[in-house]
């Protein structure tokens, strides 16, 4: 009788973890995945060390994507984000974009739309699309690239540099233009 009751239960637990799931229950879990983790609004940010600011960051809107294969941080209306001196007086560096995507895993900002990120020196690298790989400490672009010095533009598509854009390349350059030295009255 025993052995009776122990295949009938085990023929039933093996039906009943094998039964489809019904349309509600698969939609309901593929909207928990799809939802963001975490959504917050007018984010304003600074990161110190040693207690001297090394990053500021602003954005309208951040969003989290934790239950994803590849966790992301969506910025959907954009961010400004400045870098320090190491003594957190002077900044280094800014960039800002009206969308980004902050790649988790791979540690990776995508930064879209009117891409604009300037150098200490005064430098302007304008863009559409940047990538910023943190772990590699370079940035690049198949997009076309405008660089602004103080004494020339030049233009072209792809791009890559190291982050502070002390050393760059353009892949396929278009174009340089000298600018002349105008005193405006």
């Amino acid at each position: 009788m025993r052995r009776l009751l122990f295949g009938v239960s085990s023929i039933l637990l093996l039906v009943c973890s094998c039964m489809k799931n019904n349309d509600k229950e698969i939609k309901d879990v593929e909207e928990l995945q799809e939802s963001a983790s975490l959504e917050m609004s007018d984010v304003h940010s600074q990161v110190t060390d040693s207690g001297f600011i090394k990053y500021d960051f602003e954005a309208p809107n951040m969003l989290q994507y934790d239950n994803e294969e590849e966790p992301y941080i969506d910025f959907p209306n954009g961010l400004k984000f400045k870098m320090y001196s190491a003594q957190g007086t002077t900044i280094k560096s800014r960039i800002r974009c009206n969308n980004a995507r902050y790649m988790k895993n791979a540690k990776v900002w995508i930064l879209n739309n009117d891409v604009e990120a300037m150098t200490a020196k005064g430098e302007i690298l304008n863009t559409e699309q940047l990538y910023w790989d943190t772990q590699q400490h370079r940035i690049y672009s198949e997009k076309f690239v405008k660089i602004t010095t103080q004494h020339q533009v030049i233009t072209g598509v792809g791009f890559e540099s190291d982050e502070k854009l002390s050393k760059y390349e353009i892949k396929r350059p278009g174009g340089e233009i000298e600018l002349e030295n105008v005193k405006k009255d």
